[in-house]
């Protein structure tokens, strides 16, 4: 399993001196880059590792140089090149006299976050398919209160997820969303009024100064780690089933926006090669994240995927510098692709890295995980429910739904998007005031974003269920966003109602429904599939 090499690791010689360790460090990169690009005339090896990388427990890392020498002697073999047989031979004996002398190190600006999650992370290294997620910050404040400022800036940022989504749709097939979905349309990009904007600016300044004394960590989305290159790079990555690009922060992003992300350096991965285009997405403050657009090596739990298409972006929006992930990876189909190219677990399953072309999320207060080629038995309980997928639409989306409060069927007929990088649940206006309709003493609490407020107690029972099947419901601690205000006695529906141009009678559900039941989506079949939670041992 090849997971993560710590991001930002600058690699330097310890013991060495300072010159020595410049040019030992041009001479095995530039050997290096020659060897790789020989090694597809070659056809001797697929490919070739300059490091094998071990860690301690310090974070410190060590770099074991031997395994470079089986590939020189290849090199050596198989080339009649008098420069390349005598370049190979010198490397091989440097090689021999740094590796009895020399370790690596993580630079000390590598970041504490980072250094705190290092356990974690070497766990995960010797966890096949598993990835330990971080659960998702709730949108209320430490005394319960529903958060407005916040829930308006996701629902912005859903909006034009969903925005960008339609449009690439609409490009890739070549054809109008018109004819592809009735009611399907491109909405105006979507903009957080300034005075929601200024506050959550000053809450994150306030933040960031508390952090640089108390250096204390939040929660933040279901997140995990990945790598990127050879050797790996390693970055903390929102994982998205509403998406299917991959992109992270690159070395030449400066921004503020950038400052403490993990950044790609191309020029340090042998697996790297650079692609023609631009990749760029639009956000409701005005900014882009854009970027240069590569391949190389992406690794998820020991899940491989070679010449990976992604984006390392130069230019991060505002909305995501106080998000300390520093990517998306996206798990949608390629129809909603930006880059136009398959997705990484769809390169993956090309590379016959997975035993399964299934992944599967379990969404939790504590243990989160995202399982890559199957589903984890130790994570349900009893049969998985299996509904089929419109793949066309890009979209994990599944038809024939209905939607219950307490025994009573409010509404069906409708279809859902099962989306893990949305945090709500949103359907259409007018059938989202039905709903609440029926859900007793209820009422418009924000007519602009389609929050519902009702008494807390007790909750409201709602459940959604499929072609006839099981009822999933809603717990009321994830049905339940918080209080109105500390005094009140009225609480925020999880559900709101908002037009996203997703189409007539398209409902997108986020956490507040995947975190109430196992998932699993299956590419090969084209389904997701629901099941109890096992219980919490």
């Amino acid at each position: 399993m090849t997971l993560p090499l710590p991001s930002k690791a600058e690699v330097a010689f310890v013991d060495s001196g300072p010159g020595f360790m410049r040019s030992v460090a041009f001479s095995s990169r530039g050997f290096s880059k020659l060897e790789f690009r020989l090694q597809h005339h070659l056809r001797a090896w697929r490919r070739v590792f300059l490091f094998r990388s071990t860690y301690n427990d310090d974070g410190q890392l060590h770099s074991q140089t031997l395994p470079l020498l089986p590939s020189l002697l290849t090199l050596h073999s198989f080339c009649l090149n008098p420069l390349v047989m005598l370049t190979s031979s010198l490397l091989a004996v440097i090689v021999l006299a740094v590796s009895s002398t020399s370790a690596f190190r993580i630079p000390a600006d590598h970041g504490a976050a980072h250094r705190r999650h290092f356990a974690a992370v070497e766990a995960e290294r010797r966890t096949s398919n598993v990835v330990s997620l971080r659960p998702r910050t709730p949108l209320v404040d430490s005394d319960g209160i529903f958060d407005l400022d916040r829930a308006r800036a996701e629902t912005v940022k859903t909006i034009n997820k969903h925005r960008q989504n339609l449009i690439n749709l609409e490009n890739n097939l070549g054809v109008a969303l018109s004819e592809l979905r009735m009611g399907a349309v491109v909405k105006p990009l979507a903009v957080l009024p300034r005075d929601v904007e200024a506050r959550l600016a000053k809450r994150a300044f306030d933040k960031r100064q508390a952090e640089a004394l108390t250096d204390e960590e939040d929660d933040v989305e279901w997140a995990g780690y990945i790598s990127i290159g050879t050797p790996a790079q390693t970055f903390l990555i929102d994982f998205d089933t509403g998406s299917a690009d991959l992109w992270v922060p690159s070395i030449a992003c400066v921004d503020d926006d950038c400052e403490k992300k993990s950044k790609y350096n191309q020029s340090a991965s042998l697996t790297s090669e650079s692609k023609t285009g631009l990749f760029s997405i639009g956000y409701g403050d005005g900014s882009t994240v854009s970027g240069k657009i590569y391949t190389d090596t992406v690794s998820v739990a020991g899940v491989e995927a070679s010449n990976q298409y992604f984006s390392a972006v130069t230019n991060l929006s505002s909305a995501f510098q106080t998000d300390p992930t520093d990517g998306v990876l996206g798990l949608g189909f390629v129809a909603i692709s930006t880059l136009r190219e398959e997705p990484f677990f769809n390169t993956a399953a090309t590379n016959n890295t997975l035993p399964e072309d299934q992944f599967s999320f379990y969404l939790a207060s504590n243990d989160s995980e995202l399982y890559l080629g199957g589903a984890n038995p130790a994570r349900y309980t009893g049969d998985i429910e299996f509904h089929d997928v419109d793949a066309s639409t890009g979209f994990w989306q599944v038809k024939n739904a209905s939607i219950k409060v307490g025994e009573k069927t409010v509404l069906s007929g409708f279809e859902t998007i099962i989306d893990s990088g949305t945090t709500l649940a949103y359907g259409p206006p007018d059938a989202v005031k039905q709903l609440y309709g029926n859900i007793s003493g209820a009422e418009m609490y924000d007519p602009g974003n389609g929050y519902y407020s009702f008494p807390c107690d007790p909750a409201p029972n709602v459940s959604f269920s499929w072609g006839g099947g099981a009822d999933w419901a809603l717990s009321a601690a994830n049905f339940v966003l918080g209080k109105t205000s500390g005094n009140s006695s009225r609480c925020i529906g999880a559900l709101a109602g908002q037009d996203l141009g997703l189409g007539d009678g398209v409902w997108l559900l986020g956490d507040v429904f995947m975190r109430n039941q196992y998932s699993v989506f299956d590419f090969s079949r084209k389904t997701v599939g629901f099941a109890e939670l096992a219980p919490v041992s």
